[in-house]
């Protein structure tokens, strides 16, 4: 298997490096309590997912 010549150095390592960064998370609208959600996970407020409702919650 081919292997580098040398080294690279830290400089180089951390330009490539700078590139990962955390990102904003995708937040929408659930379609059924109208809170603000993650995409693809079931609303916390609320528990409905897809048009179903997946976790009950009590009602206060």
């Amino acid at each position: 298997m081919a292997q580098p010549k040398r080294r690279w150095s830290k400089a180089r390592t951390g330009l490539k490096r700078s590139t990962w960064k955390l990102e904003n998370k995708n937040l929408v609208a659930c379609p059924h309590c109208h809170e603000m959600m993650e995409q693809h996970k079931v609303c916390s407020n609320c528990g409905y997912y897809n048009g179903k409702e997946v976790i009950a919650k009590k009602e206060n």
